[in-house]
């Protein structure tokens, strides 16, 4: 039996995140005062006490995020997982916890990260759409249909389970793409709540600035292989690492081929680590025969 460890992304924040961690844990409230230090801001006060759309700003989501996974991660150490996966930002969190980055630089690219996806989303702006019980291949088909005959960018960006997909792309793009997957038979098209166009090639701008931020991080060997959004297998070589890192910014998130190349390489037991419940409920979609289990 392999147990595999995974790392949520945006969305699953919520208000007083990580506050227990930090009344209750010596090494956790240090964790969240070095954040504070890192960040020039005190992410601790607005994870413990801001509001929703607070916590909604993508250079506050996403490092705090990171932090309260990396945190719950560090309350269960001594037990390795055999593999690891992280959905979108989760990687940053994955990474931390099979040993390929340090805490410090781990918070720093997740940092840049955020503030450079802001900025593109500023540049470029665009939103998401959530598809429901469409299958993927008719996905992909529309997406590429509308891209040919409006000149507007659509993709698949993150396939969270076998009859949940999300697109993402310009505001007409989605609008069009959302209209034809309903006339196609999905079940619901629904353009989402986000600040833009995120995994998708709107995000170009900041996949250069992450790329640049990336080259210049101590990646190291690391102690369980890695599923990465982009590719869906495990991977163990550090440079591969990197560039899949790099590309996820513009690439699809491909969570249900994820898990299940994790499942077909043997885990039987997965447990989520971070803020919320998100990834166990998409396990319970991809494959319910496997155990699953949360930490945060």
């Amino acid at each position: 039996m392999k147990h595999a460890y995974m790392f949520p992304g945006q969305g699953s924040q919520f208000q007083g995140m990580g506050k227990d961690h930090y009344q209750n844990n010596a090494f956790a409230k240090k964790l969240f005062e070095q954040a504070n230090e890192v960040l020039g801001f005190r992410i601790s006060e607005v994870m413990f006490t801001g509001t929703e759309e607070d916590l909604r700003q993508t250079n506050v989501t996403q490092p705090a995020v990171f932090l309260h996974s990396v945190i719950a991660h560090k309350s269960i150490e001594g037990v390795r997982p055999d593999m690891v996966a992280g959905h979108s930002l989760g990687e940053f969190s994955a990474l931390v916890a099979n040993g390929v980055l340090s805490f410090e630089d781990g918070l720093q690219l997740v940092s840049i990260r955020a503030k450079a996806m802001q900025k593109a989303c500023e540049m470029n702006p665009g939103t998401m759409a959530a598809v429901l019980a469409l299958d993927a291949s008719k996905v992909e088909e529309i997406c590429h249909q509308v891209q040919q005959e409006t000149d507007e960018v659509v993709v698949p960006a993150n396939y969270n389970t076998p009859v949940q997909l999300v697109i993402s792309g310009s505001l007409k793009g989605i609008e069009i793409a959302c209209e034809r997957m309903k006339a196609a038979g999905a079940r619901r098209a629904l353009v989402l709540s986000v600040g833009g166009a995120f995994h998708s090639p709107l995000m170009e701008p900041a996949r250069d600035e992450l790329k640049a931020a990336i080259e210049k991080t101590t990646f190291y060997n690391p102690s369980a292989a890695i599923y990465q959004n982009v590719v869906a297998k495990a991977v163990v070589n550090k440079d591969e690492i990197k560039k899949n890192l790099i590309d996820q910014l513009t690439g699809a998130v491909r969570w249900t081929q994820s898990i299940q190349a994790m499942i077909k390489d043997g885990a039987s037991k997965f447990t989520e680590i971070g803020p919320g419940k998100v990834l166990q409920g998409l396990i319970g979609k991809i494959d319910s025969r496997v155990g699953v289990e949360g930490v945060n």
